[in-house]
Parts: structure tokens; C-alpha cells; sequence
């Protein structure tokens, strides 16, 4: 998922703190030295205010630091770690820009597609549908953005997207544990190469329809799979 150093990542540590890569770490090969402990409160009051400059934000995150004596400064995404992590049910989350999503997200139609699904294991592993973020500025523009559209998403269903589509930028995931944010991952890679092979011979796609993704969706079975799937240690 990490092809040089790029992407972040973040867990939850209890109802105040949380763990994000630090800026400048390589997700690629990243140990726990590069992960910063981070308080919720000064960065989600932060995102309250209508703009910042520069200057502000780096000290908002600078603020958030429990252990300031490690010199790291958090991520410039910690803005939308924190809002996701701040939400029910959210543990982990996981941001990278992986080659064939990518490549999907580059196409004028990537927000369409955010609405459809092909194949029963991608709903299985990235839900129903995908919430969509057209292209903003990283940061903290980003993390107002992802809020705008996790809040529409939640408003439409009725429950919160398991994976977030970011127009020309990449692909966040959330969830309970580690190994359900990694088969989302997992997953919307593989159905981007699946998407990507079949927009290549030039004949019409056909995504499953809204009635086929609500029974794969409802199915109990399908839910004892996700349980399984998902089943990690979180910590």
C-alpha cells in the first residue's frame, strides 16, 4: 500500500488520546519510534475554526503532542485522524495511496463509481458504497472535506462509510481492528484492478444493482464472514 513512504496511519489509544504516524516518517517501513502520541481536544477544536494559516496549524498539532521531548511533530493529517477516530466505532485508520486506486481516483467518472460495486467481497470488505472527497488541499482542508462527506454519507444511510475515496490523492479505511482496515485496503485495491481491466476492453461495465449490493449487504452469512475477516489483535 506504502509504494515509497507516503500514506499515514493512526489508532486510538483511550477517550483522549490517539497514536499518528509523525511527519516525515516512512509508512513504508515505519517502527513505533515513528508514531506520535497525540490529544484529541486540541486538534478537533481546531478544525472548528473557519480557516488558518500555516503557522496556526503547525502549532494546533504542536500543542496535541503528549511527549513533546521526542522533537516529532504530528502528521499534517492528524486533522482528519483525529475526526475519524472521534466517530463510533472507529479504532484504526488507514491512508495510502495505493498504484490501480489511484489510477481509478485520476478518472473523471471516480466519483460515480464511488457508488457502485462489482463483486460481493468488495461490499463485504468496503461496505455497501464508498463516501467520495473531491480533490481539496492536504491538511487541514482535507479533514473538513472528509467530515462534509462522511456526514452526508451517514445522513443518506444511516451508517458510516468503511472506506473514503480521495479524488487524484488516494484511499482512507477505517474500522475496529487492524484487520478490518487492512481487507478494506486490500479489497479496493484488488476491485480497482478489477474496474481498471474491464474499463480496458472498451465494452460497458456492469456494477452490481442497488437491490443485488442490499441483500449482499443484509445477508447474515456475509456478516459471520466479516466477523471472521476482522478478527485481530487491536493492539
Amino acid at each position: 500500500m506504502a509504494i515509497l513512504a507516503e500514506g499515514n496511519t493512526s489508532a486510538r489509544e483511550d477517550a483522549g488520546t490517539f497514536w499518528v504516524k509523525a511527519s516525515g516518517a516512512g509508512l513504508r517501513d515505519i517502527g513505533e519510534a515513528g508514531f506520535i502520541q497525540c490529544l484529541f481536544e486540541p486538534i478537533l477544536r481546531g478544525m472548528s475554526h473557519k480557516s488558518l494559516p500555516d503557522d496556526k496549524v503547525r502549532s494546533v498539532l504542536q500543542s496535541a503532542v503528549c511527549d513533546r521531548s521526542s522533537g516529532l511533530a504530528p502528521s499534517v493529517e492528524s486533522f482528519m485522524h483525529a475526526y475519524l477516530l472521534s466517530l463510533p466505532g472507529v479504532e484504526f485508520v488507514g491512508h495510502a495511496h495505493p498504484i490501480a486506486f489511484l489510477s481509478l481516483m485520476c478518472l473523471e467518472e471516480a466519483g460515480q463509481f464511488a457508488d457502485q460495486r462489482l463483486f460481493p467481497d468488495e461490499i463485504v470488505c468496503c461496505g455497501a458504497a464508498s463516501a467520495f472527497v473531491p480533490y481539496v488541499d492536504p491538511g487541514l482542508p482535507l479533514a473538513r472535506a472528509v467530515q462534509e462527506s462522511v456526514e452526508s454519507y451517514y445522513h443518506a444511510k444511516a451508517e458510516l462509510p468503511k472506506t473514503i475515496w480521495l479524488q487524484n490523492h488516494g484511499l482512507i479505511a477505517v474500522g475496529r481492528t487492524t484487520a478490518e482496515v487492512m481487507s478494506a485496503m486490500l479489497m479496493s485495491e484488488k476491485s480497482s484492478q478489477v474496474r481498471l481491466g474491464a474499463l480496458s476492453t472498451g465494452r460497458k461495465l456492469q456494477p452490481l444493482s442497488q437491490e443485488q449490493v442490499a441483500r449482499i449487504h443484509t445477508r447474515p452469512d456475509e456478516s459471520y464472514r466479516q466477523k471472521m475477516l476482522f478478527i485481530t489483535e487491536t493492539h
